[in-house]
């Protein structure tokens, strides 16, 4: 596996947030990014503003420490990184996942991508994924969803107790 060399740190794992809305979630998220050594990808269009100001604003001073990149595309991202998506590493997270996110074997470099707050992802990207790869967070009926920060970050600290703690990493 090919390893891209970050300035701040080499990526465990590979978070993609596909046209988030909602500001606070995408920066729990990052901070979790930044507790586990994940990139963070922002696919556009962003339900918000991340320029300097308003992430100084937001008070998030560990932005600085997150490895991350807003693109325009996931064919973006798999240009960047095409090894996950060759090897077919790219775990889909739905409501509608016939596996449970527990039941897979994740490893190192692997990506986690999920849908936006108001829609999830969009059938055009799920279908271009094979039904193994869809997963999904256990819950009750009468739950609609979870919220996005909450399932990443579930999700992120999965993958993290398969591969070994971040302090292994670090």
């Amino acid at each position: 596996m090919r390893v891209t060399v970050s300035a701040k740190y080499v990526p465990r794992l590979h978070v993609i947030l596909w046209h988030p809305e909602i500001p606070p979630n995408t920066g729990n998220i990052g901070r979790s990014c930044v507790a586990v050594g994940a990139k963070l990808w922002l696919v556009r269009p962003l339900g918000f503003d991340i320029s300097e100001k308003q992430l100084r604003r937001a008070g998030l001073d560990y932005w600085q420490h997150l490895e991350w990149e807003a693109v325009d595309s996931l064919d973006e991202i798999r240009a960047k990184i095409p090894e996950p998506f060759e090897q077919q590493r790219v775990w889909l997270f739905t409501k509608f996942g016939q596996s449970r996110y527990s039941d897979v074997t994740y490893e190192q470099g692997d990506v986690l991508l999920f849908g936006c707050e108001s829609a999830g992802l969009p059938e055009e990207i799920v279908s271009q994924f094979p039904s193994s790869a869809k997963l999904r967070l256990p819950m009750r009926p009468q739950v609609r969803s979870l919220n996005l920060s909450s399932s990443a970050t579930a999700a992120m600290y999965e993958v993290i107790r398969q591969i070994g703690t971040p302090e292994d990493a670090f």
